[in-house]
């Protein structure tokens, strides 16, 4: 139930504990960070509201009244729970301070996550990270049910409850076995891309969605065809290596593959595959503590 308006504040109470330990309302004032006029203050308040005096002032300095000393006893077993809460909350906001779970999407995960993992250890060595990895769409659910402190997704879409900040971009390329006739070509028209089964993520993957968005408006009567869909880049990589079909991967994913030449990105004429990739957090919040650490490590690293 509400507190009755005559109970005082718990700094006018401290107050009065400190004058009346110290026997001294400016040494009083001192201790606690405000001037002489502030305390006296502070203390005529305390009298407004009990409706009795509650120190005597003196040549020697300050002491209790009778009603002072009854208020100061009760006080203390107060201002001793107020102490025993505030390091309750420390504890509380240190536990979570030492703990952050992340989640991210793939291409983040895989590409971008450890390099910053890296500059957070040695920042702050204390937080235990735990990451979870899944397409955008699982992404933004663990945010939005609490399971994540922080997450990043690489999806084109607006999610629901959630904001966003983009933390680095990149660009999805078609890519080729070296044997394929289009790594021989070097290019390929977004008609034929248009005519071939890819080898895809499932739905709900980020780079999916952009390439379906963005196909889908360069060729309005475009239907998605897949000819393979597995659940990891890693796994798409590995059957287009093979020559088992096309697919279209984040340029981070596939670099040091073309740089190898295990696998080759033609280029497409007249089709904007760039993307950005967003850091989401719930709406109407900000990231605190380690979350907040990560994501400005997550802005740096991309500028």
């Amino acid at each position: 139930m509400p507190l009755s308006p005559r109970v005082p504040d718990l700094a006018a109470l401290d107050l009065l504990l400190s004058v009346i330990e110290l026997g001294s309302l400016g040494r009083a004032a001192q201790v606690h960070g405000i001037s002489q006029p502030s305390a006296s203050s502070r203390i005529r308040y305390l009298e407004k509201l009990v409706g009795t005096p509650v120190l005597e002032r003196t040549t020697l300095g300050s002491r209790p009244t009778p009603a002072g000393a009854l208020i100061a006893a009760w006080a203390r077993q107060v201002v001793d729970a107020a102490g025993q809460l505030d390091a309750g909350i420390d504890a509380l906001r240190a536990e979570r301070d030492s703990r952050l779970r992340v989640a991210a999407s793939q291409t983040v995960a895989e590409y971008l996550f450890p390099g910053w993992l890296m500059t957070m250890r040695l920042t702050a060595p204390e937080v235990t990270i735990a990451l979870e990895s899944g397409n955008s769409v699982e992404v933004a659910q663990a945010v939005l049910d609490g399971k994540a402190g922080i997450g990043f997704i690489e999806s084109p879409q607006a999610f629901r409850g959630l904001e966003s900040h983009v933390v680095a971009r990149d660009r999805l390329l078609v890519v080729v076995a070296p044997q394929h006739r289009w790594a021989r070509r070097g290019s390929v028209t977004r008609a034929e891309l248009a005519a071939t089964a890819l080898i895809q993520r499932e739905p709900g993957s980020g780079t999916r969605t952009l390439f379906e968005r963005v196909l889908t408006r360069a060729v309005p009567d475009w239907q998605p065809t897949v000819a393979l869909e597995l659940s990891s880049t890693t796994a798409i990589k590995t059957a287009v290596a093979a020559g088992v079909g096309v697919s279209v991967l984040s340029s981070l994913a596939v670099a040091a593959d073309i740089a190898a030449g295990t696998l080759v990105a033609p280029e497409v004429a007249d089709l904007d595959l760039s993307r950005s990739l967003r850091a989401v957090w719930p709406k109407g919040q900000r990231p605190t503590g380690p979350a907040r650490d990560l994501y400005a490590i997550a802005l740096k690293s991309a500028s």
